[in-house]
């Protein structure tokens, strides 16, 4: 008994000292790295992330990258990128460690790296132990994750803060809970820098090949500033990055009853994203009228249905299709004065019904926003919609 008594205590022992040696090493491989980026936030994380790099490497930085959104990648050096796989597919914070210890064996001047903690005690961790930032940006407090960070849109901007540097700078787009920042940052002794998404010109967000907002250039500007880095240089550098595989395109399919503009806008997720990026691509040009909303429900986001069956009432889209499951929970939230433009679509997807609910204008043509979230019955929209044959552009002939 003794024996293995004595046993248990060395085996503690060893396991003590292996964790001290694998923390000093960790801490040591952190500060090989001078700027380290954390970037958090409810929507735009990975786009955010990309662009700071682009940016930071567009003026000269030795820059590696990590995303965690819609398709985890580990981006090098000269831009390239590879997927991140997990055992088992499944997320783990700790992950961040594997992290640190491959970006410091490119010895780069910078690390950008995506906050991937939703918990607020794991994101203190992701900061304080894991990333030690330097610059740490909020990019905004949406309606997301509220059982984990709420329940009030004040308790995410708390839980956000967390990731907040002591002593370090903190860069936000953010705006209608600024003040809740800016006390949480003065209690940390963190500089918060405040951006305005108006000091992005129009013709600078032009170059950009897809879409993204000024809130996350001007963002990725201040960064950028922070770094020691010019605007040009910054502009530059972003512009040549590569946006995130969950980045807002628009295509155009060609169908036996017209032309579909198909904009996928299901990574927005939350309402008022999902509200900016139809404003944006209506502001583009890149949809137009008629216009048919597709709302995904899913049985776990009972809450989201809802949200989305409200946003109806501010999009006033010509025809509302709803499809997944328990889509009740969407329907009953349309405004009254919209119910005449529902199709229900529920259960296993009928590409020909949906075709056949889509408006279509005198011209021959239609724009399609799919909005809610992608699993499910979402993922199988996409899939028929990407096996039609696209569009050929008016006046080709």
């Amino acid at each position: 008994m003794t024996f293995l008594f004595g046993v248990y205590v060395a085996g503690c022992l060893i396991l003590l000292v292996a964790g001290l040696v694998e923390q000093r090493g960790h801490h040591r491989r952190l500060e090989s790295i001078p700027q380290r980026i954390v970037v958090n936030g409810i929507r735009g994380k990975s786009s955010i992330t990309r662009l700071c790099a682009g940016a930071l490497r567009g003026g000269g930085l030795r820059t590696v990258g990590k995303t965690t959104g819609t398709a985890a990648r580990f981006v090098f050096p000269d831009g390239t990128e590879e997927p991140i796989h997990r055992k088992f597919g499944l997320a783990n914070i700790v992950e961040q460690i594997g992290i640190i210890r491959r970006a410091a064996s490119w010895r780069p001047d910078a690390l950008v790296i995506e906050c991937m903690a939703v918990l607020p005690e794991l994101q203190e961790i992701n900061e304080r132990k894991l990333v030690r930032s330097t610059i740490c940006v909020i990019c905004n407090v949406r309606e997301d994750h509220l059982d984990e960070m709420g329940p009030t849109l004040d308790d995410v901007a708390r839980s956000l803060s967390r990731s907040m540097p002591v002593g370090g700078i903190c860069v936000t787009a953010e705006r209608e809970r600024l003040h809740i920042l800016a006390e949480e940052a003065e209690r940390r002794g963190c500089r918060l820098v405040a951006v305005d998404p108006e000091s992005v010109r129009d013709d600078e967000m032009d170059r950009f090949r897809w879409i993204t907002f000024k809130e996350n250039v001007a963002i990725a500007l201040a960064v950028a500033q922070l770094c020691g880095i010019g605007r040009g240089e910054a502009m530059a550098g972003m512009v040549a990055a590569s946006p995130d595989p969950g980045t807002v395109a628009v295509d155009t399919y060609a169908t036996p009853r017209g032309r579909i503009a198909f904009a996928n806008i299901f990574a927005a997720n939350d309402p008022e994203s999902t509200l900016m990026n139809i404003e944006l691509l209506h502001g583009r040009g890149m949809i137009s009228a008629p216009l048919t909303m597709v709302v995904n429900c899913r049985p776990d986001r009972v809450e989201r249905n809802g949200q989305m069956g409200e946003l109806t009432g501010r999009v006033r889209p010509d025809r509302i299709v709803l499809i997944g499951e328990q889509t009740h929970t969407a329907r009953t939230r349309v405004p009254h004065e919209l119910a005449d433009r529902v199709v229900d679509l529920g259960g296993a997807l009928d590409l020909e019904a949906f075709l056949d609910a889509v408006v279509i204008g005198p011209a021959g043509t239609g724009s399609v926003v799919a909005v809610g979230n992608i699993h499910g019955q979402g993922e199988v929209l996409l899939s028929r919609m990407h096996a039609l044959p696209p569009a050929v552009p008016a006046g080709v002939a």
